[in-house]
């Protein structure tokens, strides 16, 4: 098993490409499903993530293709399985997703409840109840579930009793076959789902209002093949922003989406670090010098602030010159890098759903585990502006949503590399 060992104290300074989004990468694959025609998807991150949804997709009788470069090749001209076992759904929750494809083109599929990061229960009870307003006979067998919808979906309206991305996103990938028109209220915004929406579209789907939380899907009878390039990861470049600002120096997004974090921006800001964004790069400068100051902030559902950067986020504020609270709104069970950095030297206390980070003046270097993926970039972050050595076991979580961190950190300066454990 590998760690990622890091030699703290050593400023960022250097250009980072941003890769494609893993939270959009895996869900876009999953549109194949809905087509006998090929689907390219270019900008596409590697990551153990993709690699996993495409073994189900095989399985199911999917052509999984990838290279040369960024590329993905998709082909479900028929499919050999309408199963997605529990051996290969457990490793990732997003692999249940498939579900509604498959339903909405074959008109029945049995795929197991999901596994993923214990980062809270995260039910899929909104996903099925919207697939049962479209028609869908559905069972819980074994810890399947088994869905039919003889003559196939038909269009509903659906209301959301809380902002679901999965559940969104799963809604709108079974309503494009669907008879008739669907029409999603309380709907997620995030720029992954416009994302999915711009893909369906130009597979011939259509889908009005996505990044509105009420979305309209026309069904169609039939999808065509397309090419399309996956939208920019916001998700790693506020990682990268983060520790740019954690650690100090100058670093350069580039292939960066500003617009899609604007929650986080003003934050960085007011904790010292200079920000300065172009249409398609963002540059972070701040003197190791300086202080950092401390800033509170909550997470909320897009466009609010992103909960996969809350622990990014912390490790910025465990040295900041004050106290910063730090609310998560989105997952219970969300804090569990906490006691891993305490093992650095933060000062955090945790009272439910609130954590109270008084800064310190420096953190030292320490034996930690990674308990998920956002969690492991945390600690990265921290251990790039620790004194000492970092050394960080369990990093198979940080696989799984960042493409060669420690290359990409490492051609910035930082004292970084991956051991065999």
């Amino acid at each position: 098993m590998d760690k990622i060992v890091i030699e703290g104290g050593a400023p960022l300074r250097g250009d980072i490409t941003i890769s494609g989004a893993k939270n959009s990468a895996i869900k876009l694959m999953a549109l194949c499903l809905l087509t006998d025609e090929p689907l390219e998807l270019t900008n596409m991150p590697r990551l153990r993530d993709t690699r996993f949804m495409g073994q189900l997709l095989a399985h199911m009788g999917v052509t999984v293709e990838e290279g040369p470069g960024p590329r993905m090749f998709l082909h479900a001209q028929s499919l050999s399985s309408t199963e997605a076992p529990y051996d290969l759904v457990r490793k990732m929750r997003a692999t249940f997703n498939v579900l509604g494809p498959t339903l909405a083109r074959e008109h029945k599929a049995r795929v197991s409840l999901p596994g993923g990061c214990a980062i809270g229960a995260r039910p899929v009870d909104l996903h099925l109840k919207a697939l049962e307003a479209m028609g869908a006979q559905i069972e819980l067998v074994d810890g399947y579930v088994v869905a039919s919808a003889a003559g196939g979906l038909k269009g509903a309206e659906i209301t959301f009793p809380f902002i679901s991305v999965g559940a969104t996103e799963h809604a709108m990938m079974a309503a494009v076959l669907a008879k008739g028109e669907t029409i999603l209220n309380n709907a997620a915004r995030e720029p992954e789902i416009v994302d999915l929406a711009k893909c369906l579209n130009a597979m011939g789907a259509q889908v009005v209002g996505a990044g509105r939380s009420e979305v309209r899907i026309m069904g169609v009878s039939k999808l065509s093949g397309t090419s399309y390039s996956v939208v920019p990861d916001r998700i790693e470049a506020g990682t990268y922003a983060l520790a740019a600002a954690t650690a100090g120096g100058a670093v350069r997004l580039v292939n960066v989406r500003s617009d899609h974090l604007g929650a986080l921006w003003p934050l960085i800001a007011q904790a010292g670090a200079k920000v300065t964004m172009d249409e398609t790069s963002v540059l972070i400068e701040r003197n190791p010098k300086s202080p950092i100051l401390p800033v509170d902030m909550e997470t909320q559902a897009y466009p609010g602030f992103p909960t996969d950067l809350q622990a990014q986020f912390m490790a910025m504020c465990c040295l900041a010159e004050g106290v910063s609270v730090i609310r998560e709104n989105i997952f219970e069970n969300r804090f569990m890098h906490c006691p891993e950095l305490v093992r650095m030297g933060a000062d955090i206390k945790v009272t439910g759903r609130e954590a109270i980070v008084r800064g310190v003046k420096e953190l030292r270097g320490a034996q930690v585990m990674a308990t998920d993926l956002r969690a492991s970039a945390s600690l990265i972050a921290a251990g790039l502006a620790a004194q000492g050595t970092t050394s960080i076991s369990r990093v198979y979580h940080l696989d799984r949503g960042f493409e060669h961190i420690e290359v990409k950190l490492g051609k910035c300066g930082a004292k970084i590399s991956r051991m065999q454990e």
